[in-house]
């Protein structure tokens, strides 16, 4: 007969319980588990008879986690905290030369400087095996949290994460946004305030995405009309191409835009400027604390470090593929 543990942490068990929570809607968690839903609520009943009681409620069409959800929800995290600082002081036994690093990159960011370090590294140690996943900021969290990436490339400062303390940080480079604009009477101006920004549509990252976000917020927080948003694409040179073609203006990261041709920009009747008041951030790694004492991560840690100093970020970027 079964004990109440293995009740409870057999199987995908919590993961269901996790994903449950996360999207409080068991048809999309049943999606993204890939189960049916009728499975995913089998199991959530089986959990919720195991613990003798309700984890969830519904108000309407509405589902709520309940008191005694909230008291799991934890005690799953610490769960999860304990097995993912096993795994670590696990690997800090491992090669630095030897088995995988997963980095999980912001969508929107230019991968250039990485994909290059990595072919180097790669020369190196061909044993060692680099993984880029290119994710949301909520997918890169989310993969932080459950030891799926050892390492993220992302933008900080981040005001949706609450919590930083299992977590630490390396900077990478400081940037911001420069506007991109089709108004020929601004073409001069290195500064163009935001309501001069607002002539006409933009074309922007998806809603959920850092860079969206921080736009909208730095309009609200100036109290300007936020842009009138036109289309929305994934990638930096997509939202250029529309922007192009389709006479809207956009913003985009200046480190990406140093790898652009600007005089063909403005033979096309696009003009570049910072904006006024500018929106700055830093890219950074971020990974779980003590994850850089695991050899290899710290090796590459170091390794990416010292190719930095060799020839700066900026100068990567520019420079001409071989």
């Amino acid at each position: 007969m079964k004990t109440t543990q293995e009740n409870i942490f057999s199987s995908k068990t919590l993961t269901y319980f996790l994903q449950l929570s996360e999207t409080m809607n068991y048809t999309q968690a049943a999606q993204i588990l890939g189960i049916t839903q009728p499975a995913l609520t089998q199991q959530i009943k089986k959990l919720e008879r195991t613990v003798g009681t309700n984890l969830f409620y519904s108000v309407g069409k509405k589902l709520k986690m309940s008191d005694a959800g909230y008291i799991m929800l934890k005690a799953t995290h610490q769960i999860y905290d304990i097995l993912n600082q096993a795994t670590d002081e696990i690997q800090t036994t491992t090669s630095s030369t030897n088995g995988e690093i997963n980095l999980g990159i912001l969508a929107s960011i230019e991968t250039k400087v990485f994909e290059k370090f990595a072919l180097q590294l790669y020369k190196e140690n061909p044993d060692l095996v680099i993984n880029f996943h290119m994710l949301t900021r909520k997918e890169i969290w989310e993969s932080l949290e459950n030891n799926k990436i050892d390492l993220a490339i992302m933008y900080l400062p981040d005001e949706s994460i609450k919590n930083w303390k299992p977590y630490s940080s390396q900077k990478i480079i400081s940037d911001d946004l420069w506007l991109i604009h089709h108004n020929e009477k601004n073409a001069g101006k290195k500064k163009i305030k935001l309501k001069d920004a607002n002539d006409r549509g933009w074309v922007v990252y998806p809603a959920e995405y850092y860079l969206s976000i921080a736009i909208k917020e730095i309009f609200k927080n100036n109290m300007v009309d936020a842009p009138k948003v036109q289309a929305r694409f994934t990638m930096p040179e997509q939202i250029l191409n529309f922007a192009v073609h389709a006479g809207l203006n956009t913003a985009l990261p200046k480190s990406y835009l140093l790898n652009v041709d600007l005089d063909k920009l403005r033979e096309k009747g696009l003009y570049t400027a910072e904006l006024e008041p500018n929106v700055d951030f830093d890219l950074e790694f971020v990974y779980r604390k003590n994850k850089n004492e695991i050899p290899r991560i710290g090796r590459f840690l170091d390794k990416f470090n010292a190719y930095l100093e060799e020839k700066d970020y900026i100068s990567r970027l520019t420079e001409k593929d071989e």
